[in-house]
């Protein structure tokens, strides 16, 4: 029987690699794999079993609930968001996620911050930190360019979230080369 499994903190191209492989290594019949989900043909209870072993294995989890599920829907629609630079939303966050998820957003947004105990906004301000962060380090673009990457009108505005969120300037952090980056599945 043709199921879908949604799977807690796939949060990369390299999580679905991994899960393709150790899937289809263990014989289970692979119909797709994206983003916080997998779809299999399982047959009986022993395949069920190998699923289980290889997502824990690997340091996922299997989402039971429809509040889990949506709260994971929303971490990785935010992280594809910042994967694809600039940021090019034609519409505000809640209207954009409202659409995409086809849910009303006070109902994203409660649940997400039930599930989290952190808001949404909060949770998207952290991952936008992290991808700074990232930026910072390849020493590829100024503070102004990463700035207008991440849609921030002005640069005093990435300036203040940055440092409420680390502690440090945006100058300071690059200054001491820092690299401690938060695991996008460890964020919250």
């Amino acid at each position: 029987m043709v199921k879908d499994f949604y799977i807690r903190n796939m949060v990369c191209d390299r999580c679905i690699k991994v899960l393709k492989n150790e899937i289809e290594a263990q014989g289970l019949v692979l119909k797709e794999v994206v983003l916080g989900r997998v779809q299999l043909d399982i047959q009986d209870d022993s395949e069920l079993e190998k699923l289980k072993n290889i997502i824990e294995s690997n340091g996922f989890e299997l989402i039971a609930t429809a509040e889990d599920k949506l709260t994971e829907q929303v971490k990785i629609h935010l992280i594809k968001i910042l994967g694809d630079l600039p940021i090019g939303l034609k519409e505000n966050l809640s209207d954009h996620l409202a659409e995409q998820l086809h849910q009303d957003y006070s109902k994203i947004s409660k649940v997400f911050s039930h599930n989290e105990g952190i808001t949404l906004e909060k949770y998207f301000i952290k991952l936008k930190i992290e991808k700074v962060k990232e930026l910072i380090q390849t020493e590829e673009k100024n503070f102004t360019e990463i700035s207008l990457l991440l849609d921030y009108n002005h640069i005093n505005h990435l300036s203040r979230q940055f440092k409420a969120e680390t502690g440090l300037s945006l100058s300071q952090y690059k200054a001491e080369q820092k690299k401690d980056r938060n695991p996008l599945d460890q964020i919250i």
